[in-house]
């Protein structure tokens, strides 16, 4: 073998050697590229799985406090209907009794 064949074959050698080198090199960059996406997707479904219960407890509160809200305002109506019914009552009573008696 001659000087010339032995360099042309340590450089098919080292030619071979750097294409699996670079093939290596491209699978783990897609295996890298592949975990950073799959986290990507894990952090955008948790943050709609997050978002989603907030606005369903947003929404709950908001029925709680329209209810509460409805509540006063009834047992509001409910107190100035007896306060204008006592205020009758007193009217009526006032005219019944003779002038003079209180």
């Amino acid at each position: 073998m001659t000087d010339h064949e032995a360099q042309s074959l340590g450089e098919a050698k080292q030619k071979e050697k750097r294409l699996e080198e670079e093939a290596e090199r491209l699978a783990e960059k897609q295996v890298r590229k592949k975990a950073y996406l799959d986290r990507e997707g894990a952090i955008k479904e948790a943050s709609k799985a997050r978002k989603a219960k907030q606005s369903e407890k947003r929404a709950a509160e908001e029925i709680e406090h329209s209810a509460r809200k409805q509540s006063r305002r009834e047992a509001y109506l409910a107190r100035e209907q007896s306060i204008a019914e006592a205020l009758e009552a007193r009217k009526l009573k006032a005219k019944k009794q003779p002038p003079g008696v209180t």
